[in-house]
């Protein structure tokens, strides 16, 4: 049994693993931590690390993992279902005949359970981390009314190309949206690809860290291509039949301080530890996957992504039809980098393949998970 007195120095994420999480690959013991809520999710009082349940899936003995479960209703979100789970918007059509999606977020202050009896005092986009999956298609007008019901000055700052006024920083255009404000963010859907939307509020860290981000995905448009490109477009646009042949997800990679040290303590892709692992990604076998990847760890330089037994092509930023490469099993993104990553399983045995990221203390602080390979 170990012992954490109140009021002792600050652990580092290394004591954070060393101790709290039992040390070495074998992360236990989570389920016993209480925490201060008013503060972090410092491990406070007794931790029993004696309390490792070995029957819990993908649990044992020298292996990866915690212990107990996350209150996902509690939550208000669940990693499996964020996998696919896309925000379309409210779809009408300008005078002009263009498409218009309309979308509403609001900023919220929310404690949100990140791995079992871990607590986080998150900023949120709709209540959860990260925010919606925002989609549309290349060319549509996209109008986002956001509203700060949150404690601090907040903003959302788009990845993509729109005016200076609709930049969602401070000092330009509407500037920071104090609590109680609100305002609309409207600009034309360029380019096609893989993005992402943040809080832009200073200071930066502070207010991406505590989880102000999202994924912002434009699909290409088949009308604005041709040949070749455009019958890409169409296997890479949701409204046409093509897209269907593919798994499509989305995992965007996090990482939390829960003791304000300016290093992490937990690692995650979709924010809850070992996610993955505890409830592997069903996929067929015979049917190509594409994973929208984005990495928004802060503290961090890099994060990465690599796969078991497989390999994958890459399209960085998803801006170009043909892969920037080609047959990889691990790709590197710094902060706010994303891609596309299509796979297939296609002749392989079914089972459990891993995929992590390839810094091993990433990995057994939360980064790893398994896909499940079925018929």
């Amino acid at each position: 049994m170990k012992i954490f007195e109140r009021n002792t120095k600050k652990l580092s994420r290394r004591d954070f693993l060393k101790t709290a999480l039992g040390g070495g690959v074998a992360i236990t013991g989570l389920a016993g931590i209480s925490t201060n809520k008013n503060v972090s999710a410092i491990p406070q009082g007794n931790v029993d690390l004696s309390t490792a349940n070995h029957e819990d899936s993908h649990n044992d003995h020298g292996s990866p993992g915690t212990v107990g479960q996350v209150n996902h209703d509690a939550n208000g979100f669940d990693p499996p279902s964020l996998l696919y789970e896309w925000d379309y918007g409210e779809v009408s059509q300008l005078p002009n005949g263009q498409t218009l999606r309309e979308y509403h977020i609001a900023a919220v202050d929310k404690e949100i359970e990140i791995a079992p009896g871990v607590f986080f005092p998150a900023w949120t986009y709709n209540g959860r981390v990260p925010g919606p999956s925002l989609r549309c298609v290349e060319g549509d007008r996209i109008r986002i009314k956001f509203i700060n019901a949150g404690s601090h000055p907040h903003t959302i700052h788009f990845h993509g190309i729109h005016p200076a006024s609709m930049d969602g920083v401070p000092g330009v255009g509407a500037g920071v949206i104090n609590p109680g404000e609100e305002t609309i963010y409207e600009f034309d859907a360029f380019p096609f690809g893989c993005h992402l939307y943040h809080c832009h509020a200073n200071p930066l860290k502070r207010h991406i860290h505590k989880g102000l981000y999202g994924a912002f995905v434009i699909d290409p448009d088949p009308a604005r291509h041709q040949g070749e490109d455009a019958q890409i477009a169409r296997q890479r646009n949701h409204l046409f039949p093509e897209v269907n042949n593919y798994n499509e997800m989305v995992m965007v990679m996090n990482g939390f301080d829960t003791n304000f040290d300016g290093d992490n303590e937990v690692y995650a892709a979709n924010t809850i530890a070992f996610a993955y692992m505890k409830e592997p990604i069903k996929i067929q076998r015979d049917q190509t996957q594409r994973l929208y990847l984005i990495n928004i760890t802060e503290f961090d330089p890099i994060n990465s992504f690599h796969v078991h037994a497989n390999f994958f092509d890459y399209y960085d930023h998803g801006t170009t039809f043909q892969p920037t490469l080609k047959t990889v099993d691990t790709i590197m993104q710094c902060q706010a980098q994303r891609g596309i990553l299509e796979f297939s399983f296609k002749d392989f045995e079914p089972g459990l393949y891993m995929f992590h990221a390839h810094q091993s203390e990433f990995a057994e602080l939360g980064w790893m998970g398994f896909f499940e390979v079925v018929e």
